[in-house]
Order: structure tokens, then C-alpha cells, then sequence
């Protein structure tokens, strides 16, 4: 009752600052509506008094909120500002084109998931992980790209040049084609490293090495562990479904799809606030449902375990990940850079407009003229360094709140269901317009799948043998959360915000190409291949070199993630736990014939000693039961 009541606080909240929109842009809603019904009209005194009756403007906010919400409770969300079509069936036929579009999406994401962890799951299900080398480039380079610059090319060059799918409309199966792959190829990327992030975890644990020496196929042990980490990534997954119906505007945009991504915004730019509130209110609905979907099926894949604290820890001190990956993107990156910055960004030479690369401008230039290595360089600046700020307060953020679930739940529920272009203009119209604009709307989004992936992770760390005996053994809450939880949730989350780095420039790179963010003349990386995209068929070089830098940031990042380890701490010498760094192998219960049974280790975990311990090794709860 309380969750749903908190649930409820912040529905009405995030509808309320929604239904102030027009007062916080401060500027005239009534010139706004009239601009949007017809930017012919003169904007007469006479003229914008009409609107102001017509719409009620002059009774304040909390009369119209007061109006809205009772006709949506007889099942009517009024008539929109702009055309006068009823908003319901407009805002349900946009939902349909998103959900629909989503369901493609997560097709392709799935595809692509399963593609990048292929290697992973083949090596791990026959014992020989120790033989992987580092990998991963691919799929950060995928997922490093812009979804309205993957959408742009395969529109064009697939839809338009090639003719082999249709590029514009929203009309039959064919039409989903090519935007599904838009959202979905790089969506897949990121959901197929993080599963590839904690499935090493999953074969070094008991029951996997079991399994393999009592010979279950390696098809079986790949299915098991992947359905052993599943839960760990339901409540992103559920993210991402919300993320694809909402906040794919630009894809919307580029394909000429009916969303209700797309409606939303343009109901925001055009300040109608009926469809704008009945939009957000859907997708909000839509994050609890997912959310909620998302817990259930966790439950039912690991609820006994979780009941009975019976599962072992899936994040082991793993082996030093190779140093030399993120040292040459690093340093490649650092190149690119650095022979750029002393070049001028801001020069227009009028006869030199979009050349080919050459010695004296090796990234070419744009339509101005302008040397696009140096405005790659000094966007980066900008891009990385707000990037790199916003990530840091989003890992923070997501830490602090995914430790406490039930406050954060319905947090990340209703802030999951805010597009950024939304949050954008939020944002704006309280602070203003400005360069930390897109900085404080991507902020204000991104620690939440952070915050859903600590507390997945918490629940689960919880629920394992070692801390149930930990705590048997008299270890206070401070003790367990600096020694045990911590130690085995920061990791993974960390990784996860760095591989989410090139996700967090994507954002502001998204909110410049709809003008949401850095404006000209600025080299924003978002603003420049917004400015450049027109001129893809006629110039790549504009749009593939400023996407290539982009594409090797999401490289670096997804190769240091891999460095980040903690270890926990190690018992005393003839311990319980034994000599450190001496693992001690698996001891198998005798009771237990099943190989999908989970062995609780010897030293699964380093127990604190007890001074009135007389046994080396004392049972877990589960084996005493």
C-alpha cells in the first residue's frame, strides 16, 4: 500500500510539473497554441484574447489540471489545443505505432544480444573461459551509434539508393523494417554486454562446474546460466522497453512513423497540453506495467532461491582484465584530439565547401567550409567532459537510491517513462535555456537503469549462502554492506555506467540533432551531425568521421569497463576460509544428485571468525535444513 501510494505521489507530480509547462517556458501560451494552429496568423491582441478564452488559459493551472483529470476519469482527455481532434484514440493510435515498433525492435535487440554473448556462452558452457581473450570492440562500437545517424544511413542508403525497403511511412510490416533495426541494433549491443558482463560469473559457479564434470551437455549449462543471469537484467530490459516506445523520437522523426514518441513532442513543442499529459500519463502506466512484469518473471525464475537464501554470489574476483584495448583507444582517441585542437573550428572558407579529406583538412569539411577534424576536437571537449560529469552523478545517484528498493522502484517506474526531449524541455523551462540544459535532462534520466541494476543486484546478493552464514555468525548491517553487498554490486554497476558512457553522449548528442541542445556555431558532437546529416549522400566524410570518434569513445569505454574489479576481504590465514589465494575446490553435498542443484562451496565466501567457533568450517543454513 505505501509503494502504491508513493507511486501515486509521483504520477500526479510528474503530470502536475507537465501541466505547468506553458508558465514554466515563460513565455505566451496562447501566442504558442496560435503559432502551432497556423503560423500565417497575426498575432493580434484580439487574436491571442480569443485563444485565451477558447482554452481557458486565463483560470490558471490548477483549473485546467482540475478539468483534465475529471473528464479522464469519465474516460475523456479532452480536445487538443492545436487541431481539435479528440486526444484519446490519437494518443491510443500512437501508442499502437510505438508498441508495435517496440515489439520489432526488441526482435533485433534479442538478435543482437545473443550474437554478442555467442562466444561467451560457447566457451563458458565447455570450461575453457580462461581461454577467452578480450573482445567486445564490435559491440561497443554498435552501440556507440547514434540511433538517428543509424537510422539516417539506413534510410538512405538501404531505403532510398538500394530501394530495397521503403524509408517513409508507417503502412505494413515492410515499414517496420528499417527503424526496428534502427532501435534495435544498438539497444541489443548494450543489453548483450551486460549479460556477457555477468555470465563468467554464472559458470564459475557450483552447480555449472558440477554439471560439467558429470557431463550435461554444454548446451544445457549455456541455458542454465543464461537464465541464472536473466534476472539480473530483467528490470533494464523493462527500461528499454519503455525507452523504445517513448523515446525514440528521432527515429520517429527520421522515418515518418506516427509515435507516440513523436506526438509527445510535438504536443510539447506546440505546448498542447491534453495530449501532452495524456502521452506522458500512458507511459508512465506503461513503466509500471513493465516494471511489474519485470519482477514476476524474476520471481519465477529465482523465487525459491531468493525465499530460502540459497544462491551464490554471481560476481567472483575475476582475472585483471588486458590493459592494452583501452590504452590504444585511449591513446587513439588522445590523437584524434590533439591534432585537432590547434586547428580553428570556426573559420568559413565559402570555396572550400565539403571537399574530400586531404592532407590540409584530413576529416574534409562541411557545408561552411569548415575543417571538421577541428570541430570534431573541439567538441569533444564539451561532449566528453559533460559526458564523463553526468555519468559520475548518475553512478552515485543509482547507488545511493538502488540501496533503498522500495523508495527508488517507483521512482525509476515514473522517471523511466520521461524522454529525455521531455525532460529537455522541463528542464529548460525552469532553468532556461543554456549550455548544462541537456546536461540537467539527461541527468535527470540516466541514473535510473543504474539505480535498477543495484537493486536487482542487491536482492539477489542477499539472498546467498555466504552472507546468510556471515550474518549467523554475528556480522552487524555495516559490516555486511561494507564487506559483502558493496563489494559485490559495485563492480558490476560500475561497468555498467561506463558502458552506458557513449549512451549518455548519444543523449545530448540526440538533443542537439532536434535542437534541444548546443546551438551553432557550437562543435557539440550532437549539433554537428545534425548539421552535417543532410549532406550524408553528398559528403559522408562528414557524418562518418564525427561518428567514428564516436563509435571508438564507446570502444574505450567498454574495454575499461572490463578493468574494474574489487576484491573482497580475505580471511585470516587458517581461517575458515584458508590460506588467501588458495581456492578451495567445490565440496558436493552427497544428498544432492541434481546437477542444476546450487553446491555452496567450502569458501564461497570469507567469513569473519568466531570465538566460540570449534569446527573449521561451519554449514550453511541451507545444509543444515
Amino acid at each position: 500500500m505505501p509503494t502504491l501510494l508513493w507511486r501515486a505521489v509521483l504520477t500526479a507530480a510528474l503530470v502536475g510539473a507537465i501541466g505547468l509547462l506553458p508558465w514554466l517556458s515563460r513565455t505566451d501560451p496562447a501566442l504558442t497554441v496560435l503559432k502551432a494552429r497556423s503560423a500565417d496568423r497575426d498575432p493580434t491582441p484580439g487574436t491571442l484574447r480569443a485563444v485565451r478564452d477558447q482554452l481557458g488559459l486565463d483560470d490558471g493551472p490548477p483549473a485546467l489540471l482540475g478539468r483534465w483529470l475529471g473528464g479522464l476519469l469519465h474516460g475523456d482527455a479532452g480536445t487538443s489545443w492545436v487541431s481539435g481532434a479528440e486526444v484519446l484514440p490519437g494518443v491510443a493510435q500512437g501508442l499502437g505505432a510505438s508498441l508495435l515498433l517496440m515489439s520489432g525492435a526488441l526482435v533485433v535487440a534479442g538478435g543482437t544480444a545473443a550474437a554478442v554473448c555467442a562466444r561467451t556462452l560457447r566457451l563458458g558452457s565447455r570450461g575453457r573461459l580462461a581461454a577467452r581473450g578480450p573482445g567486445g570492440t564490435a559491440a561497443a562500437v554498435l552501440a556507440a551509434l547514434p540511433e538517428f545517424l543509424v537510422a539516417s544511413v539506413l534510410a538512405s542508403v538501404v531505403g532510398v539508393q538500394l530501394g530495397w525497403l521503403p524509408a517513409l511511412g508507417w503502412y505494413g510490416p515492410q515499414w517496420m523494417v528499417l527503424p526496428s533495426l534502427a532501435l534495435g541494433l544498438p539497444a541489443g549491443a548494450v543489453l548483450g554486454r551486460m549479460l556477457d558482463d555477468l555470465l563468467p560469473g554464472a559458470f564459475a559457479e557450483p552447480w555449472a562446474l558440477a554439471a560439467a564434470a558429470r557431463g550435461v551437455p554444454p548446451k544445457s549449462v549455456a541455458r542454465q546460466a543464461v537464465r541464472r543471469c536473466v534476472p539480473g537484467l530483467l528490470p533494464n530490459l523493462g527500461l528499454f522497453v519503455v525507452g523504445l516506445t517513448g523515446g525514440s523520437v528521432a527515429v520517429e522523426q527520421i522515418f515518418d512513423i506516427p509515435g507516440l514518441g513523436r506526438l509527445t513532442l510535438q504536443a510539447a513543442l506546440a505546448q498542447d497540453l491534453p495530449v501532452l499529459q495524456t502521452g506522458t500519463l500512458a507511459l508512465v502506466l506503461l513503466a509500471a506495467a513493465a516494471g511489474f512484469l519485470a519482477r514476476c518473471t524474476a520471481r519465477l525464475l529465482i523465487g525459491p532461491a531468493l525465499r530460502d537464501g540459497a544462491l551464490h554470489s554471481p560476481h567472483p574476483t575475476g582475472p585483471p582484465a588486458p590493459r592494452t584495448p583501452p590504452l590504444l583507444y585511449g591513446a587513439l582517441l588522445a590523437a584524434v584530439i590533439g591534432l585537432g585542437l590547434p586547428r580553428d573550428a570556426l573559420t568559413l572558407d565559402a570555396l572550400g565547401r565539403l571537399q574530400a579529406p586531404s592532407a590540409a583538412h584530413p576529416f574534409g569539411t562541411d557545408a561552411l567550409g569548415r575543417d571538421v577534424l577541428a570541430r570534431v576536437s573541439h567538441g569533444a571537449l564539451t561532449t566528453l567532459g559533460t559526458a564523463l560529469a553526468v555519468s559520475a552523478a548518475a553512478l552515485v545517484a543509482g547507488l545511493l537510491l538502488g540501496l533503498l528498493p522500495r523508495l527508488s522502484g517507483p521512482l525509476v517506474d515514473t522517471v523511466s517513462a520521461v524522454p529525455p526531449v521531455l525532460a529537455g524541455l522541463l528542464v529548460a523551462g525552469v532553468a532556461g535555456s543554456g549550455p548544462w540544459t541537456p546536461a540537467f535532462a539527461v541527468g535527470v534520466v540516466a541514473w535510473a537503469p543504474l539505480a535498477a541494476h543495484t537493486s536487482s543486484l542487491l536482492r539477489q546478493e542477499r539472498a546467498t549462502t555466504h552472507l546468510a552464514a556471515t550474518r549467523a555468525l554475528g556480522a552487524g548491517r555495516r559490516h555486511l554492506l561494507r564487506h559483502e553487498l558493496l563489494p559485490a554490486v559495485l563492480p558490476p554497476v560500475t561497468r555498467h555506467a561506463l558502458i552506458r558512457l557513449p549512451g549518455v553522449a548519444l543523449s545530448l548528442a540526440a538533443l542537439g540533432f532536434l535542437g534541444l541542445g548546443a546551438q551553432p556555431p557550437s562543435p557539440e558532437w550532437g549539433l554537428l551531425l545534425a548539421e552535417n546529416q543532410p549532406y550524408a549522400e553528398r559528403a559522408p566524410w562528414a557524418v562518418l568521421f564525427p561518428a567514428a570518434v564516436l563509435a571508438l569513445l564507446g570502444a574505450l569505454a567498454v574495454t575499461a569497463a572490463g578493468g574494474v574489479r574489487l576484491s573482497r576481504r580475505r580471511a585470516r590465514p587458517g581461517g575458515p576460509a584458508g590460506p588467501p589465494g588458495k581456492p578451495v575446490a567445490p565440496v558436493p553435498d552427497p544428498r544432492r544428485n541434481h546437477p542444476d542443484t546450487f553446491l555452496v562451496p567450502a569458501s564461497s565466501s570469507p567469513m569473519p571468525s568466531s570465538p566460540t567457533s570449534s569446527s573449521p568450517t561451519s554449514p550453511s543454513p541451507t545444509e543444515e535444513r
